[in-house]
């Protein structure tokens, strides 16, 4: 049955891809955040803004989303894909790396940011111990869904700042149940129920790493060999929303099992496959979730109580940003990544309403200063993308901040990009591994990936020809792309894309014949090597050795006709100034070159 034009999920739809495909854009042409943009977006139109003035100019509910919890489930599902993204950039090993980031200097910062904030109110004379505790975990707690997209999970601030992060999305379960058993009616239930839920969440994910690593492979085998990326989708959305359900029926977090589910298929030969699928849907979502944030800022409340609120978010912030650094400084990092994280790690968390909200029901706190802080930590969250610019212009006056920023030392630095992996790639590959030349060879057959894998090959599973999965390869570190497909119109548009990505790159590209060749010289290639005059210059050594004349001279006459062809197909490239090939297939546009110029499509 079909919904009425005047239905609240037309206009609320209506306002969410006005905000993805008009607003943002102009936020993004004035080099403004996105971030930035969905929160100021979800400022104006929220029920305390625009929202408040419907009665009064009907025409504004096409504009404004009247009901905010309607788009709760959809800003949760945002923040669970992008956990979910986050679990692909990893993998067991580097989560066995990182233990004693995240269980040292992540339980450090929690803890002590807790104490301290909790503290100051306790002194203050406002809040009682068990209500200082509770406000005190709930505003130690730093936004996920905000810092990682801001700096990611490399480099020396994005190390620091996922570990400290995943420890606190790890303990928001155990918090909430310890805030749950401290309530004034509150008994030895609530530690029952933490040990219970704990219990049920490790034999929860334990099944679903056994499982995973079993049945994951094989689902998504299945997926890759039909060859249809909405299956592909459908696949990987199955994953995170069972993970994330299996979790959540065992009393933790949804997040959680979707971290899980990302390193499961991280593990796989599918992940970089997976991340591009998921990708648009995952940004469409965290934009919900960044309206929905900025939804939640309450003007009359911002405008009655400002000095209030003022001195609460600069409080907040300052605490956990001087004892964020501190700690850093404290284990081993420089002035510069301790001053960037800890400005960066300063502001109140999504989680933390979720956490306000049990201390207010737990009679800890009172429904007003729940309100009071919810509103500071909307505030927060609203210029967190501002406190990691700050943090981020003062690290650079800092003088040991290029020591600090060094890279993590990545396993792909250096590395050749094959793509394809039929014949023609394995013999590069073969050739490169006899040179001890680092590669990673990329093929859109899972069974070919399958079989070089188990013949001791680098390779993984990935179509090069998805838009995104370029910019995936991290092209940037690599020390050559070689492009060995039987698809002359696609060689030439990976070539021109490279080249733009990475002007610097060395590109060597398979050609079937000169008119080919010289399409991919246009497009930006380093080297094109032609089939048809490698073949012939083969043939031509063979009849000149056979025919008793020396190999040196027989080598060196080969290489200098090769270096004369080549010096021709590029003079070639430079002098066609035909326009693009405008939806003729390159075969056909080469058949009518040899046509034009016979002379020079022989040569």
């Amino acid at each position: 049955m079909a919904l009425p034009i005047n239905s609240s999920a037309f206009s609320d739809a209506l306002v969410i891809l006005g905000a993805a495909g008009l607003v943002i854009p102009a936020f993004a042409r004035a080099k403004i955040s996105p971030v930035i943009g969905f929160i100021l977006v979800g400022a104006a139109i929220g029920p305390t803004a625009l929202g408040a003035l419907v009665d009064d100019y009907p025409w504004l509910y096409y504009i404004t989303i009247s009901n905010q919890h309607a788009i709760e489930p959809f800003a949760e599902f945002g923040i669970i894909l992008l956990l979910f993204s986050i679990g692909l950039e990893l993998s067991f090993r580097r989560l066995w790396t990182m233990r004693k980031r995240v269980f040292g200097l992540g339980s450090a910062e929690l803890l002590l940011s807790a104490a301290a904030i909790g503290g100051a109110l306790f002194l203050s004379g406002r809040q009682s111990e068990s209500g200082a505790l509770g406000l005190g975990l709930a505003l130690a707690l730093s936004s996920t869904a905000l810092v990682l997209p801001l700096v990611g999970t490399t480099g020396a601030v994005g190390r620091n700042a996922f570990a400290m992060l995943l420890f606190e999305d790890l303990a928001l379960v155990p918090i909430i149940f310890v805030l749950g058993a401290l309530a004034p009616y509150g008994d030895t239930a609530g530690w029952d129920g933490l040990a219970r839920t704990l219990g049920l969440g490790a034999a929860i994910i334990a099944v679903m790493m056994i499982g995973g690593r079993f049945f994951l492979p094989r689902l998504f085998a299945q997926a890759a060999r039909a060859k249809n990326p909405e299956l592909f989708l459908a696949a990987s959305l199955l994953v995170v929303i069972l993970a994330s359900v299996a979790t959540a029926a065992a009393g933790l977090s949804p997040i959680v099992g979707a971290l899980l589910a990302g390193i499961l298929i991280a593990e796989t030969d599918y992940h970089a496959e997976v991340e591009l699928v998921t990708a648009p849907f995952k940004g469409l979502a965290l934009g919900v979730f960044l309206i929905s944030v900025g939804m939640s800022l309450d003007w009359p409340t911002i405008f009655d109580q400002w000095p209030k609120l003022l001195l609460a978010v600069f409080g907040v912030c300052a605490i956990k940003a001087i004892i964020t650094g501190l700690l850093l400084r404290f284990s081993g990092a420089g002035r510069a990544v301790a001053t960037e994280t800890g400005v960066l790690m300063s502001a109140p968390s999504e989680t933390t309403l979720i956490v306000l909200g049990v201390a207010a029901q737990a009679a800890l706190i009172a429904p007003a200063t729940a309100a009071f802080w919810q509103v500071v930590t909307a505030i927060g969250l609203t210029i967190t993308p501002i406190l990691a610019r700050i943090g981020h212009d003062v690290a650079r006056r800092i003088s040991d901040a290029q020591a600090d920023e060094a890279p993590d030392a990545a396993p792909d630095h250096g590395r050749a990009i094959i793509a394809g992996f039929g014949r023609v790639g394995r013999l590069v590959a073969q050739m490169l591994d006899a040179h001890n030349r680092p590669y990673m060879a990329v093929d859109a057959n899972i069974d070919t990936v399958t079989a070089a894998r188990k013949r001791g090959y680098q390779a993984m599973f990935g179509d090069i020809g998805r838009p995104g999965m370029i910019e995936h390869l991290n092209l940037g570190h690599a020390s050559a792309l070689i492009l060995t497909m039987d698809d002359p119109v696609q060689t030439v548009r990976l070539t021109r894309r490279a080249r733009m990505l990475h002007p610097d790159l060395t590109i060597v590209a398979r050609a079937r014949d000169p008119n080919h060749a010289a399409e991919l010289y246009k497009a930006g290639a380093t080297d094109a090597v032609p089939e048809t005059l490698e073949s012939s210059l083969q043939l031509s050594e063979a009849v000149l050795v056979d025919l008793g004349v020396a190999m040196g001279p027989v080598i060196a006459s080969i290489h200098e006709k090769r270096a004369e062809l080549r010096a021709k197909i590029m003079e070639m490239s430079e002098t066609n100034r035909e326009p693009p090939l405008r939806g003729r297939r390159l075969r056909d546009a080469a058949s009518g070159a040899e046509d034009e110029h016979p002379e020079e499509a022989g040569l």
